[in-house]
């Protein structure tokens, strides 16, 4: 049998990796396999520890479900760190990725290097990481290459209300075509660092 303190650190774990979507008292209960009245005094003790203590977390409940969400007092320093030119730019590879992906999804990783030319495992990671690009399925057959796609980051990031507002890219089928798309980002990118 676990003891409280254990517990605690379970749910604390538990509240982690459940995200933006938390965790209910009765799922933790299956998890721990104790009782609800458990449960809910190892969720108050969390709560009073996080609010009680200088952390830039909490536990806020929510519809029901629990989890951890930043402290309104540290919003500053967030929109900093989303604003800094560090996360705010794109470098240029990732750009000529991102401009692949928005006008040819789904796509693979092979059919983006082939159009490319070159590797583009990190550009790739980049916009993933950035959340800008997702997996939206898989090639069938060998291998299941992974598909990419654009997200509603994506969309918000460059202003546009759907993929239908891209510019469009001219009848010929040449390296100008994704020049043009790149020179698009780029513009919609410096706007959003200038403002």
């Amino acid at each position: 049998m676990l003891d409280k303190v254990e517990m605690k650190a379970i749910v604390e774990g538990l509240l982690f990796i459940s995200g933006e979507e938390g965790i209910d008292e009765k799922q933790i209960a299956d998890v721990l396999q104790i009782d609800i009245l458990s449960v809910k005094d190892i969720l108050r003790d969390l709560i009073d520890q996080y609010t009680d203590q200088s952390r830039g977390m909490q536990i806020v409940e929510l519809a029901g479900v629990y989890q951890f969400t930043t402290k309104q007092d540290h919003a500053p320093y967030f929109k900093r760190l989303i604003n800094s030119p560090n996360s705010a730019t794109l470098s240029q590879a990732a750009l000529e990725t991102l401009a692949i992906v928005a006008y040819k999804q789904p796509i693979t990783r092979a059919e983006i290097e082939e159009i490319r030319g070159v590797k583009s495992e990190r550009p790739l990671q980049s916009l993933v990481s950035k959340l800008l690009i997702k997996e939206v399925g898989r090639v069938e057959g060998t291998g299941r290459a992974i598909l990419y796609g654009t997200t509603k980051d994506f969309l918000d990031h460059f202003g546009l209300k759907s993929l239908q507002e891209l510019p469009p890219l001219p009848e010929k089928d040449d390296d100008t075509s994704l020049e043009e798309a790149d020179l698009f980002f780029q513009r919609f990118q410096q706007n959003l660092v200038d403002n």
